[in-house]
């Protein structure tokens, strides 16, 4: 029989641990005789009792593996993680919270089984709040023209790889990750599977604004370099324009040496503007720069604190 591996990232997930582990069961056993199921647990540091119930299904079934963090390093260190230790003829990657149906993986294993190295989950619906949905939108929609690969639209890390892309993707060893991206430039054979996201079972998102706005970030910087080409551009426009004044008003002196200079306030928030404008290009270079120094330091990616896995003592 073939293996695989279900590789979920938990953070503070207490709410949902037992529905999620009682459908992955479901999903297991529907393709008993067909695959033997390993279901690895990432926790990323989580502060409530995510760890002990994790810990008390491993106790009981030996399909069940568990990991933690030495401390939190976010979802796409954790799914790393879990990659990393996965050893299964193909793995399937999901959110722990239910947004993602364990039971869209039998959709996922057959669109596999009929030559897909890697079949992505693609949203058709989603149960979001108007200003995830507005957001989410246009965030793919800037990747769609920035980024210098196709990067498929309304997906997340829910998808099934095949071992090989799982072996690529272990050689790819950058810090921010965003591992989506970093799949579809991967290669190989990948097909979209739709399905209807269903809204957060229980507990709070571990995504809010803030680490939205970092993971956008990780997926624009780290496939396009069109904001430094966009410096270069504004800074060309800038330099055209200044030479153009300085003539216009070199060739107003001349012709009409005796008039007065007026538009002190223009000139004052022109200051202003260019000096917005180049702390804004400094930015962008410090965020570049500032991922330059984070890799060159070659830090691990994690540390384990526990590693439970393989069969049980008996």
């Amino acid at each position: 029989m073939k293996t695989l591996a279900f590789v979920l990232p938990i953070y503070n997930e207490e709410g949902n641990i037992p529905l999620l582990y009682e459908r992955l069961v479901g999903v297991a056993a529907a393709l008993e005789g067909r695959f033997t199921c390993e279901f690895i647990f990432v926790n990323d540091g989580s502060r409530d009792r995510s760890l002990s119930l994790l810990r008390g299904l491993r106790a009981a079934d030996e399909r069940v593996s568990v990991y933690s963090l030495a401390r939190n390093k976010g979802h796409q260190i954790a799914v790393t993680a879990g990659l990393d230790v996965a050893d299964a003829d193909a793995v399937i990657v999901m959110d722990s919270d239910l947004q993602d149906p364990p039971e869209v993986s039998h959709a996922l294993i057959e669109a596999w089984e009929d030559g897909a190295d890697v079949a992505y989950a693609k949203r058709r619906t989603r149960e979001d709040g108007y200003f995830k949905k507005l957001t989410a939108g246009m965030f793919y929609w800037v990747l769609s023209k920035m980024a210098r690969i196709d990067i498929p639209r309304d997906t997340g890390d829910f998808r099934l790889m095949d071992r090989r892309v799982v072996e690529e993707l272990r050689r790819y060893p950058e810090r921010n990750r965003f591992l989506r991206g970093m799949v579809a430039e991967i290669g190989f054979d990948q097909r979209a599977v739709e399905f209807d996201r269903d809204a957060r079972h229980s507990g709070e998102t571990g995504y809010p604004l803030s680490k939205m706005i970092k993971l956008a970030a990780d997926g624009i910087i780290g496939f396009s370099s069109f904001p430094l080409r966009l410096i270069s551009a504004i800074g060309m426009v800038l330099a055209v324009g200044a030479g153009l004044w300085t003539v216009y008003l070199a060739v107003s002196r001349l012709a009409f040496p005796d008039s007065v200079v007026e538009g002190w306030t223009f000139i004052t928030a022109g200051m202003f503007l260019l000096g917005g404008i180049q702390m804004l290009m400094l930015g962008v270079l410090g965020q570049y720069i500032g991922r330059i120094y984070e890799e060159v330091q070659a830090r691990p990616l994690y540390a384990f604190a526990v590693a439970e896995h393989g069969p049980l003592p008996r």
